[in-house]
């Protein structure tokens, strides 16, 4: 045996354990790899920014709030949260809405909240405006014209009410005589209703279709049902009236004619000479 096998290693090549046995240095990892993988992310930090807001951050603005230089961790933590949310059984979730992102509850406790929320939102939107703006949403960039006739009914007090709220908004104007305006949706409709994008809206525009017939026909039967207690009203009058019996008829005297067969023969009273001077 030489020397340089009773030779020890070089403390700068191995690593002794707690155990006594000898490891080898851990290599380091390559900076290609460093590149990719996501940088730590603050993520209570980000937790906290997410649930003090009433609107959407999107993740260049979280990732320069987080002061980190690429957005593509924000999208990795935003991930880790909502699996962590899901392994406790968390009742929210991190989602897309409006091209940002925001803490928003699942949907499977929607009818406990609305038990909390149902004076409030009916205080905000009433059954017209949610049938104008779901038109407006379906069918945009619409007419104000294309709006009622669908519905029936005037809408520019509703849809100016819908403006106030920032819910709808002037989209443009048609290409037509006077140049009309058309009306679309804000990014404020997709925060309220939970949509990342238009995209999102339910398919329901042959729903909306059957929505107006039913309103037509609905109108039609009413006016129809109004005719006919009208045309009822007037036959019972008619009925009455020809069950009563005629005044004219009670006061005149019988008629004087007989059924006895009268005789030729007979003489006929002659009338009086008016020209013999009276007694």
């Amino acid at each position: 045996m030489t020397d340089s096998d009773n030779t020890p290693a070089s403390t700068d090549d191995v690593e002794e354990t707690p155990d006594g046995q000898v490891a080898t240095e851990v290599a380091e990892v390559p900076a290609e790899e460093k590149a990719e993988m996501p940088i730590d992310v603050d993520m209570s930090s980000l937790e906290a920014l997410l649930f003090s807001t009433h609107h959407p951050l999107t993740a260049a603005r979280l990732a320069e709030l987080l002061e980190v230089k690429s957005v593509k961790p924000v999208h990795h933590s935003v991930r880790e949260l909502n699996k962590l949310y899901e392994e406790q059984g968390r009742a929210f979730r991190v989602e897309q809405v409006a091209g940002g992102y925001q803490m928003l509850t699942l949907p499977v406790f929607a009818d406990v909240i609305k038990k909390h929320q149902q004076k409030e939102a009916d205080a905000k939107l009433g059954k017209a405006a949610i049938e104008t703006l779901a038109i407006i949403a379906y069918k945009q960039p619409i007419l104000r014209v294309n709006v009622e006739a669908i519905r029936g009914v005037a809408c520019g007090e509703t849809i100016r009410g819908l403006m106030e709220k920032h819910l709808v908004k002037i989209a443009g104007r048609a290409e037509e005589p006077g140049r009309p305006i058309l009306y679309g949706t804000t990014k404020r409709f997709l925060e309220v209703f939970g949509l990342n994008s238009l995209k999102d809206l339910p398919e329901q525009e042959d729903a909306l279709a059957v929505k107006a017939k039913q309103v037509r026909e609905a109108k039609a039967q009413a006016k129809n049902e109004t005719l006919t207690e009208s045309e009822t009203a007037i036959a019972e009058n008619d009925a009455e009236a020809s069950l009563a019996p005629s005044p004219s008829t009670e006061t005149l005297p019988p008629e004087s004619t007989s059924n006895a067969p009268t005789d030729p023969e007979a003489p006929t009273p002659e009338a009086p000479d008016s020209s013999e001077p009276s007694a």
